[in-house]
């Protein structure tokens, strides 16, 4: 079974790594960049403010369960793929059609 892709064309991978990327780096070199959307644009594709996503992607802040399926939402791939580590939720997967975001145009 090969990892799910990313709409802008990049794997996600569940394989174990020593010392994985931080999956809000992987948001912004695997998505945000390649689509050509600056921290606000992808803010407002996530339905999230500028500052949370920031703090996302310079890897200060984790991916709730919330960011993950918004991830997995806008960008592709599942919410399990972009934080392993905080899934499953049950909390988050009642929540999961409630959340605000559109599909990226890439």
């Amino acid at each position: 079974m090969t990892p799910p892709r990313l709409s802008s064309g990049y794997r996600l991978s569940k394989r174990k790594m020593k010392n994985p990327a931080h999956p809000g780096r992987i948001a912004r070199s695997a998505c945000l960049e390649p689509l050509g959307l600056s921290v606000t644009a992808g803010a407002k594709v996530l339905g999230v403010t500028r500052q949370t996503l920031t703090k996302v992607i310079s890897g200060r802040s984790g991916i709730s369960p919330e960011m993950a399926i918004s991830l997995s939402k806008a960008f592709g791939g599942t919410a399990e793929t972009w934080s392993p580590t905080t899934w499953p939720r049950p909390a988050a997967a009642k929540t999961k059609s409630k959340c605000d975001v559109r599909k990226s145009r890439g």
